[in-house]
């Protein structure tokens, strides 16, 4: 047998990479159902690009009115959950697949509890009570767990959950790929791959998660924790790690 046979990969490696790669997009659709079910049932607070919620309680303090305290509370929340994340792996001295794949399981547990949190206490009914301010801190932690878990093992990860960096880069990718240089379109592909799959996935999860609400109420929330669900097996039975 040649060396040059010898170096190619087996199919379970090339199995595990094409999952590796598709991993952020299929988080993407994922924060893109988040966001969009906790913004229609639960009083328009963002559960994923929980930063927007800064401008929503800005115009609150200068133009007057009630305060949302859930939306007061989801970025500390967010905050002390990605320290948590941090911990986690600091203690347990865990990098790459081992910690992705527990990262996973716990953004699994968080979206499976908040169904069923969801579906017995029906906060959608009162977006602006208990309850809903409950399942807002529930969904900001299981994104935070989602965030914290790419910028854990992957340095300069792209983000999942906020899409305006990933649609600048995509654009100016897409212009690089038109440019009369051969190198800078040879650059700008794997720019593309890497930025429009996280945009068309947080499309996609915003428009199921549109359709769910419509049809499902409060169990709207069982499509993002059934996929994180399906992505914590596939990448359990995989042993997928993010690409660094």
């Amino acid at each position: 047998m040649s060396a040059q046979s010898g170096a190619r990969p087996s199919p379970h490696t090339s199995a595990r990479s094409v999952s590796a790669k598709r991993l952020p997009a299929l988080l993407a659709v994922i924060a893109g159902m988040v966001d969009l079910t906790g913004f229609l049932n639960l009083g328009g607070i963002f559960t994923a690009h929980v930063t927007g919620n800064l401008v929503v309680l800005a115009a609150v303090v200068v133009r007057g009115g009630p305060v949302n305290l859930a939306q007061a509370l989801a970025i500390p929340v967010f905050m002390l959950t990605v320290a948590a994340v941090w911990l986690f792996a600091r203690t347990t001295a865990q990098r790459n697949s081992t910690l992705t794949q527990r990262l996973l399981v716990i953004q699994f547990l968080l979206l499976a509890g908040l169904l069923v949190f969801s579906v017995i206490t029906r906060p959608s009914t009162d977006p602006h009570g208990l309850t809903a301010g409950v399942a807002v801190l529930v969904a900001a932690a299981a994104m935070a767990c989602q965030n914290g878990l790419l910028h854990m093992t992957v340095a300069g990860a792209p983000s999942t959950a906020v899409m305006t960096g990933n649609l600048v880069s995509a654009v100016l990718s897409l212009l690089d790929a038109l440019s009369p240089d051969p190198a800078t379109r040879e650059s700008a592909s794997p720019r593309i791959g890497q930025f429009l799959p996280l945009l068309l996935g947080f499309f996609l999860g915003c428009l199921v998660a549109a359709a769910a609400v419509s049809l499902m109420g409060d169990w709207a929330w069982s499509a993002p924790a059934a996929l994180a669900g399906l992505v914590a097996i596939r990448s359990s039975a995989s042993g997928t790690s993010l690409p660094s």
